[in-house]
């Protein structure tokens, strides 16, 4: 069965929670096709202490998107292990402090629309009812923002709304699929931070990105940081050809 999409306010209450004692825990995991944002690989790579090239290689695939053209890295997953996300035990989730955005926000869907009119942004929450799901039976009552506030999404929600603007900036000015290099470019910005920061090291100073000792600093030590940067330079290294002056 499709599950079912109930429109929610910011300050709507909806009846849900999820612990070892619902019978269907765990069970979400499974049979998952897990995409992932750059903020997720983000944190899951340094929850596990590896490097961003590390974990890619160990622990996802990439693909290209078929409407974006963009690549696209989801988990990997075992056929023969039922398509599980790696990341489960019997006891729960192993990185649960750095569980990507899709998995906080769940059973909330987070959906923008923008104007054409005037451009700004507006923000809409359904809640995602399936049928298999006991956690919707549970005592667990709560409005959306609490929600939010709850399972720390806000960081997450931030930095996915700037890979959001890409994506639109992508679709309107360079529509099907990218070059090769900047395939390349695209997949090492948003996703092997330690990639691109050798990379900025290697082909840029701090006085060709007019950048303060202070900035420059933070993009060395900084991964938060240096996403935001990566992907503001990224949409002048695309698209700059392409916007009107």
């Amino acid at each position: 069965m499709e599950p079912n999409l109930i429109p929610l306010s910011l300050d709507e209450p909806f009846k849900f929670s999820c612990n070892p004692g619902v019978s269907c825990f765990n069970e979400c995991c499974k049979d998952v096709n897990q995409f992932l944002t750059p903020y997720d690989v983000l944190r899951l790579k340094r929850h596990l202490g590896i490097s961003s090239g590390e974990f890619l290689e160990k622990f996802t695939a990439q693909h290209i998107g078929p409407e974006t053209g963009l690549p696209v890295v989801c988990l990997k997953t075992d056929p023969a292990d039922g398509f599980t996300c790696p990341f489960v035990s019997p006891e729960g989730c192993r990185v649960y402090i750095s569980r990507p955005s899709s998995c906080r926000t769940y059973p909330l869907a987070r959906m923008l629309s923008r104007s054409r009119e005037t451009g700004q942004v507006t923000i809409h929450y359904a809640l995602l009812a399936e049928p298999h799901c006991q956690g919707h039976r549970q005592n667990g009552m709560q409005t959306v923002r609490e929600w939010v506030a709850s399972q720390g999404i806000e960081p997450y929600d931030a930095m996915n709304d700037r890979m959001m603007d890409i994506i639109s900036m992508k679709n309107r000015l360079l529509p099907g699929p990218l070059d090769t290099k900047s395939r390349q470019l695209f997949s090492m910005v948003c996703y092997d931070l330690d990639a691109f920061r050798t990379y900025l090291a290697e082909n840029f100073s701090q006085q060709r990105l007019n950048m303060n000792d202070e900035s420059w600093r933070l993009l060395q030590e900084d991964d938060e940081a240096l996403l935001k940067f990566g992907l503001t330079w990224l949409q002048q290294a695309l698209f700059a050809a392409k916007t009107p002056c």
